[in-house]
């Protein structure tokens, strides 16, 4: 629904009222059935970051062949570095200006090296991989400069993915994308059919998205959640209610 193009479109949390509440009115045929080895929380997760990174990772059909580069270690960067490895990739490279975001990698096991963001950066990433670069990438992060960087250090006839939303990039489009011909996703969100096969994946590969979170504020502590938030330095922020 969220790539509806009708004036009618009513998307939750956009054209109609969203999550911060006790209780939402949703459609049946907009809900996705959660195992009983997944938590609410896992849940709320697939619905927002985890769908987001795994669209993206599907689309650029990863796999076992692979090394993944992901520039942006916040909650949706830390979702792509974990399916990335579901879906089996040899190894994942993270890049990020925060040294906390960076350590989160790394202490989950979803990281293999957490670079940080410096003029250099480019050359270790080409130092990891042999001088080739990886086979796929993502920017999780928005930042022109992350985005660019993603592409460069992507391999020849690699993929890929910008999925950090705003601000704008430039980048030399001969030698970074025409003459390596890499491949270029543009990808947002995700779909109800592929949240159910995400569901389906993580209660068999017994993988939890909550693993990620690293902070929660209760309902009427949500300017505090969304301060944290958008410091950027924390994991993923949730705001959960407590029916007690």
């Amino acid at each position: 629904m969220i790539s509806c193009h009708s004036p009618f479109r009513a998307a939750y949390g956009w054209q109609r009222n969203g999550g911060h509440a006790a209780y939402l009115l949703a459609e049946e045929n907009t809900c996705v059935a959660l195992p009983d080895n997944l938590s609410y929380l896992d849940g709320a997760l697939v619905a927002c970051g985890f769908g987001t990174a795994w669209e993206a990772l599907t689309r650029m059909r990863v796999n076992g062949r692979d090394r993944l580069l992901v520039t942006g270690l916040g909650p949706v960067g830390l979702a792509a570095a974990m399916l990335g490895r579901a879906l089996g990739v040899q190894e994942v490279v993270g890049v990020d200006p925060s040294a906390a975001r960076r350590h989160l990698g790394t202490e989950l096991s979803l990281v293999d090296h957490a670079l940080l963001s410096e003029s250099d950066t480019l050359q270790r990433i080409l130092d990891l991989t042999d001088g080739k670069g990886c086979e796929v990438s993502i920017d999780c992060s928005g930042a022109p400069s992350a985005r660019v960087l993603a592409l460069q250090g992507t391999r020849q006839w690699g993929r890929c993915a910008f999925v950090g939303e705003g601000n704008n990039v430039q980048f030399d489009v001969s030698p970074w994308l025409i003459h390596p011909q890499i491949t270029l996703f543009g990808s947002w969100v995700t779909s109800l059919g592929h949240m159910s096969e995400l569901v389906e994946r993580l209660c068999r590969w017994n993988l939890h998205p909550d693993r990620t979170v690293t902070h929660t504020f209760k309902l009427e502590e949500a300017a505090e959640a969304y301060k944290l938030a958008a410091d950027g330095q924390s994991g993923k922020v949730a705001i959960v209610f407590d029916s007690d």
